[in-house]
């Protein structure tokens, strides 16, 4: 017996997984290994929703023919002062894009693709975030407390950033 699912899900993010499990969408999980690398001079809203499709495609097409669920590809960048910031490499990276977003306005962008046979669709969402200013003491402790380290600009909002 087959398991019934809604979608395939394009992407390693536990938030992606969290948030359709939420909304009462049942997934498969595909993992795509896609470079997360912009463009010379790629505006930071093209490049979202490139990625965002690129990981929808690259997922559709390890599908045989006769399994061609619906895939959802997503992606999330931060950007401040023109500059893209995705995922922390290390720590002393990480805690520099703290230090740099550190009582500053920025934007989140956030892409979802859904590919599906002779169809695409891709939104962009941008949200404008504030930062307060940040001590090297908050930016240690909430380094030290591991919810960002993979997150785009070294910080997940809908965790203990949220004080920020």
């Amino acid at each position: 017996m087959t398991e019934s699912f809604d979608i395939y899900l394009a992407s390693a993010s536990p938030r992606r997984r969290e948030l359709l499990t939420q909304i009462g969408v049942t997934y498969q999980l595909l993992e795509i290994d896609e470079p997360e690398v912009p463009r010379r001079n790629e505006a930071a809203k093209i490049f979202v929703q490139r990625m965002a499709l690129n990981k929808a495609r690259a997922g559709y097409n390890l599908l045989d023919d006769e399994d061609r669920h619906p895939v959802l590809g997503a992606d999330t960048v931060v950007v401040v002062d023109g500059e893209i910031l995705g995922k922390p490499e290390n720590a002393e990276y990480g805690k520099a894009m703290l230090a740099r977003l550190s009582g500053t306005t920025h934007q989140v962008m956030s892409a979802v693709a859904l590919m599906g046979h002779d169809k695409k669709a891709v939104k962009l969402n941008i949200s404008t975030v504030r930062f307060c200013p940040l001590s090297a003491t908050d930016i240690d402790a909430y380094w030290a407390m591991d919810e960002s380290h993979d997150k785009a600009g070294a910080y997940a909002v809908q965790g203990q950033a949220a004080r920020y």
